[in-house]
C-alpha cells in the first residue's frame, strides 16, 4: 500500500466543482480531505485567487508513478490547459509526496519541491494530520512557522465551503 498527500487548487470556473471533481475521482483511496482555503495565486500573481485543499489518499496498487498518472488524469477530466508556468487553471493536482519516495527525475519531483515555501499547502496538510513530516524537510509545523506572518494569513479558511467525500 502506497499513501499519497496530494494537494489541489483551483482558481478558474466553478473552482469548488473542480476540487470535487477531484475528490470524487479519488473516490475509496480518499482518507481525509481537509477544509477548503481561499488563496492568493502564487508564481504568476495577477490572477483570480485560489481554493486550495489536500487529500492524504491510499492505495494498494499505486506507486509514484501512478499517483503521478492519476494526478494528471483529473487534471484532465477539469479540462486543464498549460498555457503559463503557475498560471491560472480549473484544477492542479500536485503529488506532495508518496511515503518516503526521493525522486529527482524532472517529470515527478518527489517530494514537491515547492511544498516547503507554500502557506497554501502546509496549513490544509497540517489541517488534516497535525503530525505531518515532509521527507527531507522535516515537520510541517515547523516549515510553516518559518514562512512570513502576512502569508499565512492570506490562507483564509472557507468553512462555508465544503468538499464532500463519497
Amino acid at each position: 500500500m502506497s499513501d499519497a498527500v496530494l494537494s489541489l487548487g483551483s482558481n478558474l470556473g466553478d473552482r469548488l466543482a473542480y476540487l470535487q471533481l477531484a475528490v470524487d475521482g479519488l473516490g475509496p483511496r480518499v482518507r481525509a480531505v481537509s477544509p477548503v482555503y481561499e488563496t492568493e495565486p502564487w508564481g504568476v500573481t495577477d490572477q483570480p485567487l485560489f481554493l486550495n485543499a489536500v487529500v492524504l489518499a491510499a492505495d494498494d496498487d499505486l506507486d509514484h508513478w501512478g499517483w503521478l498518472r492519476l494526478a494528471q488524469d483529473l487534471e484532465r477530466k477539469a479540462n486543464r490547459v498549460r498555457e503559463i508556468r503557475w498560471g491560472p487553471r480549473t484544477l492542479d493536482v500536485d503529488v506532495v509526496t508518496v511515503d518516503q519516495v526521493r525522486s529527482d527525475d524532472p517529470r515527478l519531483l518527489l517530494p514537491h519541491p515547492g511544498t516547503p515555501d507554500r502557506s497554501s499547502v502546509l496549513i490544509p496538510w497540517l489541517a488534516v494530520d497535525p503530525d505531518a513530516e515532509l521527507p527531507g524537510h522535516g515537520r510541517v509545523d515547523a516549515l510553516l512557522a518559518a514562512r512570513p506572518a502576512q502569508e499565512r494569513a492570506g490562507v483564509v479558511r472557507r468553512d462555508d465551503l465544503v468538499l464532500r467525500v463519497a
